[in-house]
Parts: C-alpha cells; structure tokens; sequence
C-alpha cells in the first residue's frame, strides 16, 4: 500500500514538473505578456493595458507594415510601437500624410484621433527619412516605427531606426481589460 502511495506521489510530481517546463518554453519562446506603459499609442492601447506579444518566428522576413511590436530599447526598457517603414523603403510625412517611396499609405487606425483635431492641427509633423536616420532609405535589418499618439510619442522621429533583432515579437491580443478585448489593431 505504501509503496503505490509513493508510485502515485512520483507519477504527479514528474507531471506537475513537466507541465511547469511547457509553461515555461512557452512563456519564454512563444507568448509572453506585455503591460503598456505610457500613453504613445492611445487610442489604439492605453496605459496599462496588457497585451499578449507572438515572439516564435518573428522576424525581418515576417515583419508586415503596421504591425505592432515589443522590442528592446535599451537595457532596462522594452518599447511598444507601430511599424511604419520596412527595410529598402524611403518613408516621409508630409501635410499630415504617410508617404511609402512615393506613394500616399493610409493609416485608417488614427482617423478617429485625427478627427478630434482643430483646423490646421496636424497629428504627425512632416519628416523625411533623412531628417531623423539620415538615410535615403531603410537599411535591410531596420525598420521605422512610430506610437499612434503622435502628439506624445517618443519613437523613431527622436531615436532613429530600430534594429529588426531587437524586436521581441508581435502584439497579438489585449487582455486586459477584459471588456476591451482586441485581436486587430488596425
């Protein structure tokens, strides 16, 4: 008797070890959840808010306009951000209007915070890649990412280009808060 309480006691110990190690490669490989920090990407994602970020497999050959990404900003702080520009693209603002090599991109994600604009009031201020990369175009392995506050985000137009292998992964889901659950983005 004694000995099948052992046996059972091992049998959930080695399943209990084995549910914590799949817990952890995906947690550490897969999804991992990222809590907004700051108001650079109202309206779309509010301070606070938490998001479930995709990290398998994401990569430059896999990175899409207007995705939204995690990635390192320094040692300390991870940033969240739209992707704008991708790499071998020239990209420039001008009268409030994204310009990809030349041709107009809408941006439907920030109608509604450009609604709220007064006569005259632009919501990204005209830049070209040259003025903040001092590039022509993207170099491969960077990309251009913007907060969809533009009126208050610290993003691409202050600390340039961002090297695609510092991204972390992809906003995939807000969770929290539950009633505002998210799947799309744009």
């Amino acid at each position: 008797m004694r000995s099948e309480i052992k046996s059972e006691l091992k049998e959930w110990m080695i399943a209990l070890l084995f549910g914590f190690l799949i817990f952890l490669l995906i947690r550490y490989f897969v999804f991992a959840p990222y809590r907004i920090d700051g108001n650079s990407m109202s309206s779309t994602l509010e301070n606070n808010d938490k998001v479930l970020i995709w990290k398998l497999l994401y990569n430059e050959n896999n990175i899409d306009r207007f995705d939204i990404v995690v990635f390192k900003a320094n040692e300390k702080e991870n940033y969240i951000k739209r992707v704008i520009g991708l790499p071998g693209e020239t990209v420039e603002y001008i009268n409030d209007q994204l310009f990809i090599d030349g041709k107009y991109v809408p941006e439907p994600f920030l109608e509604d915070d450009r609604a709220n604009l007064g006569p005259g009031q632009q919501f990204t201020n005209d830049f070209t890649l040259e003025e903040i990369a001092h590039v022509d175009t993207i170099p491969e392995g960077q990309v251009l990412v913007l907060g969809d506050n533009r009126l208050n985000s610290y993003d691409s137009r202050h600390y340039g280009l961002v090297p695609v292998d510092d991204i972390i992964g992809e906003a995939k889901l807000r969770f929290w808060p539950f009633g505002e659950m998210t799947r799309d983005f744009n």
